[in-house]
């Protein structure tokens, strides 16, 4: 067996079980009992998928699949960005609607 012959077969057994781990993120995302768990979830996801593209872009020798991965690590991070930022503001929005009903049931 020559060494090439073992580092496919690394990189095979290496994209097995990060497809297993993306599938336990997955499930966390779905039931994560806080939103906050959600998000750091699909942060993982994004992260999981950007070494399966650079395992992958060493399996095949294809360096175009790299500057995929980068642009996939951008939109990632953006993407957890404008979800924390969405969060913020539900949370920000319910504890003022909580306040002012603190603050009515003081007054009657």
């Amino acid at each position: 067996m020559s060494l090439e012959s073992l580092y496919h077969m690394e990189f095979i057994v290496v994209l097995v079980l990060m497809a297993l781990f993306l599938f336990a993120c997955l499930i966390r995302a779905v039931k994560g009992p806080l939103v906050a768990d959600r998000v750091v979830a699909v942060n993982m996801m994004g992260t999981m998928v950007m070494v399966m593209i650079a395992v992958l872009a060493l399996l095949l020798g294809e360096g175009y699949l790299v500057d995929i991965c980068l642009i996939y690590a951008m939109i990632s991070f953006l993407a957890v960005i404008v979800l924390t930022k969405v969060y913020m503001g539900v949370y920000l929005a319910k504890n003022k609607s909580e306040e002012g009903r603190g603050k009515e049931a003081r007054d009657a």
